[in-house]
């Protein structure tokens, strides 16, 4: 009936359907311009929802699966355990306190209790930082983020540390470490030790260098496994390992993109640029064990895409495709350089590389988003120059680096003078799944 109604009653229609939309469009502006909340969009939230399964995605089981396969398979079962208990641990310690402490204002180091266990928080608030999506859809989103940064860790000190060790460290550590890092540099900006203007879209800083750092305090200081440097410890599943990168791939969309917080063309950039960074990282350890070793290995190209995906996340918001190829490529090159030959020189058994690929990864993209995210280079989106930003860019990450290792250091201690840190001898050997859990992975 709409179409003839418009027909007969012609332009006055028209006029009419003209001044309902201006009255519509007035009054839209008019909440704007008052300071009145803005509707939720549905666009926004339903790409963060995604983004939050996508993060969920790559803990487990996608950390899970990539640890599990670079572990002998008398292990296999502590790492999924470890990061099963670590998601569900982890995530009630954010709701109990680390969320309030993380996002709600409070000193000038950390923040206060206000949200507490979501405390005022309902279906209809929002944050005024990101004011289209619900804020329990920002709580969930970031919580994924609290819950695989210790999960990052595990790899370093693998098959041979307590497991009732490692949840009390991974608890203690993101309260003290990781909290301050994401209110200073995500909630607060200029908290950070005073810091202003340093960039860190989705956690170069607050989920891989602090991640990255702790994995290599934790190894040295629960010591090498049983027969390292000599015996053979090699991994006993690669299917695994490489389905695990892929799932971490796919996932990473979630994690650089979704730290947008809206369905636009920022979250696409981003997307595209996390995407090229892994395939340069990728191909290029891919040609360094070609031309060293004669062969391409799997785990060679699955680890370069990894360290590609963890240099661009704090620079995946301000570089552009070409500065996202570079990022990957110097990524690559630095991280396979601390896997082979800085690891061996200086003997200390970070047995999945987790400071090797995270930490210098993440410190790679942190310093370099002050050179290819600047307009001063071809499709750089940052309006900023690139010494000063470098001296942020370096500052912030020498904060974290303290941060993360005297707080690690501090926290390692006390655990191993009250309940001990690794296994025994003869534990470490039978394998942790038997050990620590009663199971086996693998029946004969």
């Amino acid at each position: 009936m709409t179409l003839p109604m418009l027909k007969s009653t012609g332009s006055g229609a028209l006029r009419s359907y003209s001044v309902m939309a201006a009255l519509v469009f007035a009054t839209t502006s008019a909440h704007a311009a008052d300071g009145t909340a803005p509707s939720i969009n549905s666009g926004d939230t339903a790409w963060l929802l995604i983004s939050t399964a996508l993060v969920l995605f790559m803990m487990i089981p996608g950390l899970a699966l990539f640890y599990a396969g670079l572990v002998r398979s008398k292990n296999i079962l502590s790492i999924l355990m470890q990061c099963f208990a670590l998601t569900a641990i982890m995530s009630l310690v954010w709701l109990a306190c680390g969320y309030s402490l993380s996002f709600s204002d409070g000193s000038s180091i950390i923040g206060g209790f206000d949200k507490v266990f979501l405390q005022g928080v309902t279906p209809d608030t929002v944050r005024s930082d990101c004011p289209t999506i619900p804020e329990l859809l920002h709580f969930a989103y970031q919580m994924m983020f609290f819950l695989i940064t210790p999960g990052l860790f595990i790899g370093a000190f693998a098959e041979r540390m307590k497991f009732k060790a490692i949840l009390v460290f991974s608890i203690v550590w993101s309260l003290a470490v990781y909290v301050p890092c994401c209110y200073g540099v995500w909630h607060k900006a200029g908290a950070f030790f005073g810091l202003t203007g340093v960039i860190d879209l989705a956690g170069g800083i607050v989920v891989h260098i602090t991640a990255g750092v702790a994995a290599l305090v934790a190894c040295v200081m629960v010591g090498p496994r049983n027969g390292f440097p000599g015996a053979q410890l090699m991994p006993h599943n690669l299917p695994l390992t490489i389905v695990g990168a892929g799932m971490l791939w796919v996932g990473w969309f979630g994690f650089n993109a979704g730290s947008q917080l809206a369905a636009n063309g920022a979250a696409a950039m981003t997307l595209v640029v996390t995407h090229l960074s892994a395939c340069a990282a990728s191909v290029v350890w891919m040609l360094i064990e070609w031309v060293r070793n004669g062969k391409p290995s799997a785990l060679g190209i699955a680890t370069g895409s990894i360290a590609g995906l963890a240099a661009i996340t704090p620079a995946s918001g301000k570089v552009g495709p070409i500065g996202a190829i570079c990022i990957g490529a110097i990524s690559a090159w630095v991280c396979w350089l601390a896997c082979s030959k800085l690891k061996h020189k200086f003997r200390y058994d970070d047995s999945l590389d987790v400071f090797g690929v995270h930490g210098v990864g993440g410190f790679i993209g942190t310093m370099l988003v002050a050179v290819f995210g600047s307009k001063a280079f071809a499709g750089g989106l940052g309006d900023f120059s690139i010494g000063k930003q470098l001296v942020t860019q370096g500052l912030a990450s020498l904060y974290t680096i303290l941060l993360s290792g005297i707080g690690s250091f501090v926290i390692l201690k006390v655990i191993d003078l009250t309940m001990g840190l690794r296994v025994t001898h003869e534990e470490e050997n039978q394998g942790l799944d038997l050990a620590e859990h009663g199971e086996a992975a693998y029946n004969d």
